[in-house]
């Protein structure tokens, strides 16, 4: 038996260790919140992904498909609610209509249950929805992913693995006789191998195991509004706009979650903290960290102006952000949202300024690290656990 410790304890740390114990491994678990989920599982729109966005072959469109079965087998089995309802893709006026076609070709090519609609056919779904042409997604759903992690706690602790909250990692090196150490200020780790899942540092944790990572995690803030109870009724189940191709987020988008409410965003703008959910949370040794980053600057150059700019002016402004809602569903006003919460994205970036569009697993001796598991790990949580185990052994 093998001791192996798995640094973060969101829904992929969690599922990746739950993967290791069941293969037979002791495991420790460390989380440096006083609780479970506690940063990017935790705070986004709890979609279950179909795998349609992605390029055929890639690690995200391959786990997304076998994502979406197990999550929602793992869910069902374990009494996590789960709503499969579907979602609408829609192409607000002609131009968009090539790149639908696109991702219509590519559901295919991913295996994703999915088909081009008219309108009418839209409007069947959606009633208030504004497009010209759509492709309905039949596997997308909602799920809770807090609560599939409070399900793995319990798996994981009836297994007898060592679970510990407010337990951050403060120092790795290799181990003296073999394996690896891990300093958490009470005491040093002995473990075989390492695992980090840390997200929003996990560039920090590979480098205090002695790697030099590709890519750094740039964090993005992506803020919500909700629909008001009395304008609920607007949006039947998952709005999505045609997402530009060359940014790896979705654009602001209609999510009706499992308690009825209405859900609308995120927009992205640069955090100005790795763990900043507000404009107000500034950390200025995270901002200096980015700004000494070349890629930060490469990446300004080529996305500050127009798109950087609407984001943030979005972000200040209720109104446009309103109005970037009401071209999917026109009869949303400024006085139908509210503010609700907001998310941070790990988005690792290269230095050449590019973004890194697939999952980015790194490995070392004994050592295995996730530097890049946006959206959509969560729905692909048990697979990416699968093949972390698998690089572990």
């Amino acid at each position: 038996m093998r001791h192996i410790v798995v640094i973060g304890g969101g829904i992929l740390g969690l599922a990746t260790a739950r993967e290791l114990v069941d293969r037979g491994h002791r495991v420790t678990v460390l989380e440096k919140e006083d609780r479970w989920a506690g940063h990017q599982t935790g705070h986004n729109s709890n979609v279950v992904h179909a795998g349609l966005y992605y390029a055929p072959g890639s690690f995200k469109a391959k786990m997304s498909v076998a994502g979406n079965r197990s999550i929602v087998e793992f869910a069902r089995e374990h009494g996590v609610p789960v709503d499969i309802c579907g979602k609408l893709v829609v192409a607000i006026d002609e131009s968009e209509l090539p790149a639908l076609s696109v991702l219509a070709q590519r559901a295919e090519a991913n295996g994703v249950p999915a088909k081009l609609i008219s309108q009418a056919e839209a409007r069947d779904y959606e009633p208030e929805v504004a497009c010209v042409s759509a492709l309905r997604v039949e596997s997308t759903g909602i799920i809770d992913f807090p609560a599939v992690c409070a399900a793995l706690v319990r798996l994981l602790t009836e297994a007898g693995a060592d679970l510990r909250l407010s337990t951050p990692a403060l120092g790795i090196r290799p181990g003296r006789t073999g394996g690896i150490e891990v300093a958490t200020g009470t005491e040093v780790l002995r473990a075989d191998a390492l695992v980090n899942c840390a997200g929003l540092h996990s560039d920090r944790i590979a480098r205090m195991a002695g790697l030099t990572p590709r890519a750094q995690i740039v964090p993005f803030r992506g803020e919500y509004y909700e629909l008001t109870p009395e304008r609920s009724h607007l949006v039947r189940g998952l709005i999505y706009p045609v997402p530009d191709a060359s940014l790896p987020f979705l654009g602001v988008h209609l999510t009706r979650m499992l308690d009825g409410s209405v859900h609308a965003g995120p927009n992205a703008v640069l955090a100005l903290r790795r763990e900043g959910y507000r404009w107000s949370d500034i950390s200025p040794a995270d901002l200096m960290e980015t700004a000494r980053f070349p890629g930060i600057w490469r990446l300004a150059k080529k996305y500050a102006y127009p798109i950087g700019l609407d984001e943030v002016r979005r972000s200040l402004s209720k109104r446009r952000f309103a109005a970037s809602l009401a071209k999917l569903v026109p009869a949303v006003g400024e006085n139908d949202i509210v503010r609700s919460g907001a998310g941070v994205r790990a988005q690792a970036l290269l230095p050449d300024g590019s973004m890194v569009q697939d999952f980015l697993i790194e490995t070392a001796p004994n050592q295995v690290h996730v530097l890049n598991a946006p959206s959509p790990a969560a729905t692909c949580a048990l697979e990416i656990g699968k093949y972390i185990a698998d690089q572990v052994n």
